[in-house]
C-alpha cells in the first residue's frame, strides 16, 4: 500500500508536470525505481532465499547423520 501510494504520487513529478518539475523528474525515476526493487526484494527474493537456505541447511544435517536441532 504505502508503495503504490509512493509510486503514484512520484508519476506527476516523473512525466514533468507542473512547473519546474523537469529539473526533478530524474530524481522522482530514481525514487519509483528504488521504491519497486525495494519492494520486490523484500516480499520475493529474501523469502526464496531463505527457504532455500533452510532446505540447505535440512538436507547437510540428513547427510551428515545428524538430529537437527533448532
Amino acid at each position: 500500500m504505502t508503495t503504490a501510494a509512493m509510486v503514484v504520487g512520484m508519476i506527476p513529478l516523473a512525466l514533468g508536470i507542473g512547473e519546474g518539475a523537469e529539473q526533478q523528474a530524474p530524481m522522482a525515476h530514481a525514487i519509483i525505481g528504488g521504491v519497486i526493487t525495494s519492494t520486490l526484494l523484500t516480499l520475493i527474493v529474501v523469502p526464496v532465499i531463505y527457504t532455500y537456505l533452510d532446505d540447505l541447511k535440512v538436507t547437510f544435517f540428513k547427510l551428515m547423520g545428524k538430529k537437527k536441532t533448532v
